[in-house]
């Protein structure tokens, strides 16, 4: 038996149309006109039979096979079948799904985009990185590049002969960016030479196209210390001249890939800039905000791999523990012509059952409800919706990556657990999701960077305005539903949740005001109070949906929110009491106590 995946169309369609109401949304924003309903299905229906049939199949050889490197040529190839699987991707049109018409893509909604990719990765995460950064170079030079520079490079990447980078980190700086080293020098043609060295950067170097665009930080000559002297370059493998033209190759080449825990058949590189020949994006000095858009861009790519995991660990462990015949249940044997009964049948597997579809079908209404909020944002026609979406958005980007990530761990460990011994082979695939799950917490920004942005940046610096935004938006769906029976055991227990959460935030914000510290003791418990409590909204709106539209998933909907309202969102108590217990319970001890 190894790993299977199979699309969730139903849920994805229950989620689009039935809860988030995607349909009527695309019908009111302007530049979606083509994004229908019979569009949006045959999207998701092709989506399906590409990852099933082509992707999926790949998954674990090419963790086994991995990538080449060849250091004479500092060439890789990527394993056997994942170029044949990128250009049927290009020539199925998928590559330019949700970029803009002008340069040759589809133009759809990025919700739909987002449904698209949850799919790529749950069939083959290694493969879905190849793709994945070139969405955040479009928007980057979208945003911030010269109407030369998007001519040149976005038309060959919307059409997916070229793919993007971000390069970021170097050997001495990962996080704190103002440590950054590398150099450009301008020169007298207007370009200037990129000298430096990125490591871990995803798809540096393959064999999938015939070019690469990196995008690069690096530091000019009159460069202020710190994060404030960092400008943003991009940098083609082969060079591209003004008019698009492709030069010779350029001064940069992949020193090394590594070896890594997980997803082998990704190319992570190290790269080396000796002189490359590279255009300034935007101001100078200004490059980090453009970086950014690419960051908060990929962190929620991120989040979605983290949902992808999830769903593949869930369908493969709900498959075996109807499979696996292993004792009887304690109340009896529940199918006594078998010689034992399944797995299913035993309480605690249920519990890891039910954790596993409470995360996947929840944190799906999560991630695809901030993609409407980017929608609305870029489409909408009235500035103060479009304000608010962006302000839902960017409170929500760190939630959905950091909680779609460390429970995809938790996920992925729950799936090899109920396989239990046979989890831990290779032959049924549940050790290379554990293995794979384990970057999504890591790269595009760690867990704990993502609680320190939530409630540093997001909460305290901006004064919480799309924490306002969502609070008042889960207020008024309580008041909707108050007098509504059917959902009577849900809309107390997240009206009381709400509420805590508004308070927990001014006390937080109380103490951090004085005790600078405070914050950072209590970033990450209060980013996971925010996700529980996030998740539980959706939850209900799930149940509510299901109820009024859809009475055949409704049973199962509801048994799953009772699940996730009673064993998990109880959570929410322990993360509480950790950010009340305060900074001096991790300070206090010195350093060589430690020892």
């Amino acid at each position: 038996m190894t790993a299977k995946y199979t699309a969730p169309l139903a849920d994805l369609r229950f989620a689009l149309y039935d809860v988030l109401a995607a349909d009527e949304l695309f019908k009111r924003l302007p530049g979606f006109e083509d994004a229908t309903r019979d569009v949006v299905d045959a999207v998701l229906d092709e989506a399906a039979k590409f990852t099933e049939h082509v992707l999926a199949p790949l998954n674990q050889t090419g963790d086994a096979e991995g990538c080449h490197f060849d250091a004479a040529t500092a060439s890789v190839k990527t394993p056997a079948g994942f170029k044949a699987a990128y250009t049927q991707y290009v020539e199925n049109g998928w590559a330019g799904l949700t970029s803009p018409a002008a340069f040759g893509g589809q133009a759809m909604p990025q919700t739909l985009g987002a449904a698209v990719k949850e799919m790529l990765d749950s069939a083959n995460l290694s493969w879905g990185n190849y793709p994945l950064l070139s969405h955040g170079a479009t928007e980057a030079l979208l945003r911030h590049g010269e109407d030369w520079q998007r001519e040149a490079f976005l038309k060959p990447i919307v059409a997916g002969r070229w793919t993007g980078t971000m390069c970021l980190t170097e050997p001495q700086c990962g996080t704190d960016l103002g440590l950054l080293k590398t150099k450009a020098e301008l020169v007298h043609d207007g370009s200037h030479r990129i000298s430096g060295t990125k490591i871990f950067i995803t798809a540096g170097e393959h064999d999938l196209t015939e070019n690469i665009v990196h995008l690069v930080l690096a530091r000019l000559p009159d460069a202020p210390a710190g994060v404030k002297g960092i400008s943003l370059f991009v940098v083609p493998k082969f060079k591209v001249g003004r008019d698009g033209t492709l030069g010779e190759r350029n001064a940069l080449a992949c020193g090394a890939i590594e070896h890594k825990m997980g997803i082998r058949g990704s190319a992570t590189c190290t790269m080396n800039f000796d002189g490359a020949e590279g255009w300034l994006v935007g101001q100078p000095h200004k490059g980090l905000a453009a970086m950014f858009t690419m960051m908060n861009t990929a962190r929620l790519a991120v989040g979605l791999q983290g949902l992808s995991l999830t769903e593949r660990a869930y369908q493969n462990s709900l498959a075996y523990a109807r499979e696996r015949l292993q004792m009887r249940a304690l109340s009896g044997a529940k199918f006594p012509d078998k010689p034992a009964d399944p797995l299913i049948v035993h309480p605690d597997i249920r519990r890891m059952l039910l954790t596993q579809k409470a995360f996947a079908e929840g944190g799906r209404l999560l991630a695809l409800y901030a993609y409407t909020q980017e929608d609305i944002a870029t489409h909408s026609p009235d500035a103060a919706e479009r304000e608010r979406a962006e302000a839902i958005v960017s409170f929500l980007t760190p939630i959905v990556k950091a909680l779609l990530t460390e429970s995809a761990n938790e996920c992925t460990y729950h799936a090899l657990q109920i396989f239990g011994g046979h989890g831990y082979i290779v032959e049924h695939g549940m050790e290379q999701l554990a293995r794979d799950a384990r970057i999504t917490t890591l790269y595009e920004g760690t867990t704990q960077i993502q609680a320190l942005d939530l409630l540093g940046r997001k909460v305290l610096q901006f004064q919480g305005v799309g924490l306002k935004h969502f609070l008042l938006e889960i207020s008024a769906f309580c008041e909707k539903h108050a007098e509504d029976a059917a959902l009577a055991e849900f809309i107390g227990p997240l009206a009381a949740a709400t509420k805590a959460w508004s308070e927990l935030t001014m006390d937080v914000a109380r103490r951090a005001a004085t005790q600078p510290d405070e914050m950072g003791a209590s970033a990450y418990d209060y980013l996971f109070f925010s996700g529980y409590v996030a998740l539980a909204y959706f939850w209900a709106r799930s149940v509510a949906s299901a109820q009024s539209g859809r009475p055949g998933i409704a049973e199962a909907k509801t048994q799953t929110a009772r699940f996730y309202f009673a064993r998990l969102l109880p959570r929410i108590g322990t993360h509480a009491s950790a950010i009340r217990a305060g900074a001096s319970t991790l300070l206090d001890m010195p350093d060589a106590a430690f020892d």
